[in-house]
């Protein structure tokens, strides 16, 4: 099978191409900095909390009441994400992919201006209320750019690019993380240009995306616009013969068309879509429950441990392995495949899991292990870029063909909101009850995650949007997803009938 694969032309990777694909990555950086700009200047806007409290009330807040006001501006971030998330399927259906993305800027926009009027206007109920609509345009971000990237990108390197919105996001944290510093923007009197800061990459989003084409899936099978789709595909491709996408296209568009509408309660009841969206939905708590928040919770204060002087240099340095492991990502997605990826991914945190576990519970009686907590968050880290950080982005584009794809979209990332909300809003406490023996309950979720990758989810890599689609279509009824299914990797199965489709396995 991969022979046969190896026989189809190759797409090649045009100039163009790859302007529209990193335009579109714009959206993802964005997601990556605010969700981590918030924590630099956390000690700022406290004191900032309790200045407005003084000139209002001519009181400062309680000890409680300022935590729960900082808590709420944090956790709002999380709830206007899951509001974007679930909202994107109905955007995309109604303005198309690049109009959706036009039009979320205005979000950022919006909410940038009040967190950065914020404090000349003496409200911390602006932060609040920005860093809300600055979720929903991040949630709407998380569904939008994968979607986006993966219709424009050819099969061949469609994994490669998907690995791009990890890339965007993990750059968009470190840029936070510098920006926050005392020295740059995380001052007294800079910290909400820090927030606005946000309104920069959306404006100039906004006017790379007025060159960029409309997603040719969109154009052919939503709206019928062959010749469009037809144009957009010459300029993607720098090539004036793209009748193969076109007939892909149109073969997907006319089973579609024998299919009534697809709902997200339609994703559950069909036996079509059941199984792909329960992978999709396991794949996004894989990334979010798998602890890696509450790592990055955690590293200052094992640094501390260790000596580091300055232990926000150390964090950004976690942040810089967070990025070149998202580039090693990006190479080997093609090579080794999804699945593949996400087992090697999972299992290397389950390890560096127990290994921080171990090493932070004996620090107290041999300081020195607390160098090897610093090992361990590098490689926990360095882990979850390899496959839980990318991976369950762009996989959900492509687990689904064009019909239900905006609502398993929707589906999967509100699924991933809600889970980063639950942990947000529970690991503290959490941590507080168990303390370094927090890190054995990830572990056991990781082993747990690792069973159901090698169990259920299928390998895509090099597979048609249409391919993908039809080899669930033909396990749909069987009793298992496992090998009998033909759903995992290295089993053929084996057809019980002449219409039985050999789906989605790379063959040896």
């Amino acid at each position: 099978m991969e022979r046969m694969q190896d026989e189809k032309p190759k797409k090649k990777v045009t100039a163009y191409l790859l302007y529209c694909v990193s335009t579109a990555v714009i959206g993802s950086l964005q997601f990556g900095y605010n969700t981590g700009v918030i924590n630099a200047p956390e000690q700022k806007l406290r004191s900032f909390f309790q200045n407005v409290s003084m000139k209002r009330y001519e009181e400062p807040f309680s000890e409680d009441a300022e935590t729960m006001v900082w808590s709420f501006a944090v956790a709002i971030f999380s709830v206007g994400g899951m509001i974007g998330s679930f909202s994107v399927g109905a955007m995309v259906n109604k303005f198309g992919r690049r109009k959706s993305m036009l039009f979320n800027n205005i979000l950022a926009l919006i909410g940038g201006g009040l967190m950065g009027l914020s404090a000349v206007s003496q409200s911390f109920e602006m932060v609040i209320i920005g860093r809300f609509v600055i979720g929903v345009f991040c949630g709407l971000c998380t569904g939008l750019t994968p979607m986006y990237v993966g219709e424009i990108s050819p099969t061949a390197v469609r994994g490669a690019f998907g690995t791009l919105h990890q890339l965007g996001v993990v750059i968009g944290i470190l840029v936070a993380q510098i920006f926050g510093l005392e020295a740059l923007l995380g001052s007294d009197t800079l910290w909400p240009l820090l927030l606005a800061l946000t309104i920069l990459p959306a404006i100039l989003q906004s006017v790379l995306l007025l060159f960029c084409p409309e997603s040719p899936r969109y154009l052919l099978i939503v709206l019928n616009q062959e010749e469009d789709a037809r144009k957009a595909l010459v300029r993607l491709r720098d090539s004036g013969d793209v009748s193969d996408d076109i007939q892909e296209m149109k073969e997907e568009g006319m089973r579609m068309s024998m299919e009534k509408k697809v709902t997200i309660l339609e994703l559950f009841r069909s036996p079509n879509y059941r199984q792909p969206i329960i992978i999709a939905i396991v794949l996004q708590l894989s990334q979010q429950l798998s602890g890696i928040n509450a790592v990055f919770y955690y590293s200052t204060g094992i640094f501390k441990k260790a000596g580091v002087t300055q232990p926000i240099y150390a964090t950004i340095g976690a942040g810089a392995v967070n990025t070149v492991f998202t580039v090693v990502s990006l190479f080997l997605v093609e090579r080794a495949g999804r699945r593949t990826l996400h087992l090697i991914g999972l299992a290397g945190m389950a390890i560096f899991a127990l290994i921080m576990t171990i090493s932070l519970s004996l620090v107290a009686t041999t300081p020195s292990m607390s160098y090897l907590a610093i090992v361990a968050v590098f490689g926990f880290v360095a882990s979850f870029e390899m496959g839980p950080g990318p991976i369950p982005w762009f996989i959900v584009a492509e687990l689904f063909s064009q019909g239900p794809r905006p609502a398993a979209m929707a589906v999967s990332g509100f699924s991933n909101w809600t889970a980063n909300f639950l942990v947000g809003l529970g690991f503290p406490k959490l941590a507080d009850l168990c303390g370094p023996y927090v890190f054995i309950i990830f572990t056991v979720l990781l082993i747990l995650f690792f069973i159901f990758t090698f169990l259920r989810v299928p390998e895509t890599r090099g597979r048609t949007f249409d391919d993908i689609a039809q080899g669930f279509a033909a396990s749909a009824g069987k009793p298992s997803m496992g090998p009998e299914a033909g759903l995992t990797e290295g089993k053929e199965p084996v057809p019980t009938s002449p219409t039985d489709k050999v789906p989605m396995v790379d063959l040896p």
